[in-house]
């Protein structure tokens, strides 16, 4: 059990008869008038759902036992990703819907976090960019410039992004994990 000051992002919480949440953002409010109060944004680690929640401050909030470990993609096997763990070299499966939108920027031998909760992978996270190679894009017309227009492009893991019209098949190119951004030349 923690209370309200203890809250911080990432944090997971057990809230709703053991629905696990995390914390995505959090503000101590001290109103001049009444009682302060903690005002976050949490976001349902199963569903994905984003809600805001209020709570009193120093309100005891039940705080979920989150084991979090460096991780090895090795292979997919059927719907499940295979992780191997870089310390034990267990072999873990994890099911797609768990791994989510890091299935997108993941190639074979990519090290990510795996957080568990009671033994089941919760969710998969990877550093904020990676580096990737374009698999096919259309090439540039004459006259293209750095500034200016997109064009998609597709990634080596099959993903779809949009690049800067000079950008050509077989280069290298660091991309946001997060919003899936083209952020520059590798």
């Amino acid at each position: 059990m923690a209370t309200t000051n203890d809250l911080k992002n990432g944090l997971v919480l057990k809230l709703d008869g053991g629905e696990l949440w995390t914390v995505v953002e959090f503000q101590h409010v001290k109103p001049g008038k009444g009682g302060a109060f903690v005002r976050t944004k949490l976001k349902n680690i199963l569903s994905g759902k984003v809600v805001d929640k209020t709570f009193n401050a120093g309100v005891k909030v039940d705080v979920a036992n989150v084991d979090k470990r460096d991780m090895q993609y090795s292979y997919l096997d059927g719907d499940d990703f295979v992780f191997m763990d870089t310390e034990t070299y267990d072999m873990v499966n994890v099911p797609r819907d768990v791994v989510g939108t890091a299935a997108n920027y993941m190639l074979e031998n990519t090290t990510a976090t795996v957080a568990f909760n009671e033994g089941n992978p919760l969710y998969v996270d990877l550093p904020a960019a990676v580096e990737l190679t374009i698999s096919h894009t259309e090439p540039g017309l004459q006259g293209d410039r750095s500034t200016g227009g997109t064009k998609p492009a597709t990634l080596e893991t099959g993903a779809e992004i949009k690049v800067p019209l000079f950008i050509t098949t077989g280069e290298k190119v660091k991309v946001d994990t997060r919003t899936g951004e083209y952020l520059g030349r590798a």
